[in-house]
Formats: structure tokens, C-alpha cells, sequence
């Protein structure tokens, strides 16, 4: 795993062997940013990012210049891999959780965030209540929810919706509150 582009950019990050997790492919997270890129400033930005796994997404926007990452990971093993690599690379702007990420979107600070990413397991039943959480939860200011998911998911019908990308088996889905 590597970070894509900003100030840490190439910086490779190993994963142990026993990892756990569904890393988002690098084509996928390059193609995601350049989208972000056209529609943010990436200096600045407050991010939450559910379910962080490998922590590759707080990484990459923690490289590109925003200010402040809470990442929310479950996993014991996960959530230390995180706050280690956070550690030894230098993001002092990303602040690890440990707890389910639904819990977490009822108690982040309201009207904070401009961009809330969320990468739940695949087989995670009923994603779209992701959606609905966060968006009744008032903690996005303005920006956008983006969702990953497997390719065999469509997310159109909800309210919220505005639009789909797809990187082969690996989709994002973007949010706003209308």
C-alpha cells in the first residue's frame, strides 16, 4: 500500500501478513481524489473516515493537507496499525477511535466534517443505513458522503444520491444532503 500523492507521496506502507482488512486499491483511491480534487481544496478539510481499516484514505488526506481525520476503526489490530503508521509517518492531524463506526456517527461533533468516507465491509447487510445515519445525524457542513462498495450494489434510489464511480469490482457512491 502506498500514498498516492501530497506531501508523504510514494510513501509505501506494509501490511503483516495476517492483515485483515480489504485495502482500497491504489487505481481506485487515485481515481477517487482526482474526482475530490475538481470539487475541494484538500488544505483545510475536516474528515471523518468510517470503518479506516488499513487507514490508507486518512493517510491520503492527511498527506494532501487537511487538518483534521478522525478515523474510526473496531478492530483492535486494525485501529493499532493505524495509530502506529499515523505515528511514525507524522499525522498528528489524524485522531483514531476504537469503536463501531455506528455508534461513532451519533456522537462526532455536529456541522463538522466536509467529507465523510465510509468503507464498510462488503457483505456488511444494509449499507444504506450508513447513509441515512450521517445525513439525519447532521455532522456533514456542506460536503459530501462517499460510500465504497462492491460492484453489485446501486445506491440511486436514495434521496441523497448524485452520482456513481465505478474502478472494475470497486464502486464509490457520493452523497449530499439536499
Amino acid at each position: 500500500m502506498r500514498i498516492i500523492s501530497g506531501t508523504h507521496k510514494g510513501r509505501q506502507i506494509k501490511l503483516p501478513p495476517n492483515f485483515k482488512a480489504r485495502p482500497t486499491t491504489d487505481q481506485a483511491r487515485e481515481g477517487l481524489f482526482n474526482i475530490l480534487a475538481n470539487s475541494y481544496e484538500f488544505e483545510g478539510l475536516k474528515i471523518a473516515d468510517l470503518f479506516g481499516g488499513t487507514g490508507a484514505i486518512s493517510f491520503e488526506f492527511a498527506s494532501r493537507g487537511a487538518s483534521e481525520i478522525y478515523c474510526i476503526e473496531i478492530a483492535p489490530f486494525r485501529y493499532k496499525f493505524i495509530n502506529k503508521n499515523a505515528k511514525a509517518i507524522g499525522f498528528k492531524q489524524i485522531k483514531t477511535f476504537r469503536t463501531n463506526a455506528f455508534n461513532a456517527i451519533q456522537k462526532l461533533p455536529k456541522n463538522n466534517f466536509d467529507i465523510i468516507f465510509a468503507d464498510p465491509p462488503f457483505d456488511l447487510p444494509n449499507k444504506e443505513k450508513i447513509i441515512n445515519d450521517v445525513m439525519e445525524a447532521n455532522i456533514l457542513k456542506s460536503g459530501m458522503l462517499i460510500l465504497e462498495h462492491g460492484d453489485d450494489e446501486k445506491y440511486i434510489e436514495s434521496k441523497y444520491f448524485i452520482k456513481q464511480r465505478d474502478y472494475g469490482k470497486v464502486c464509490f457512491s457520493f452523497f449530499e444532503n439536499k
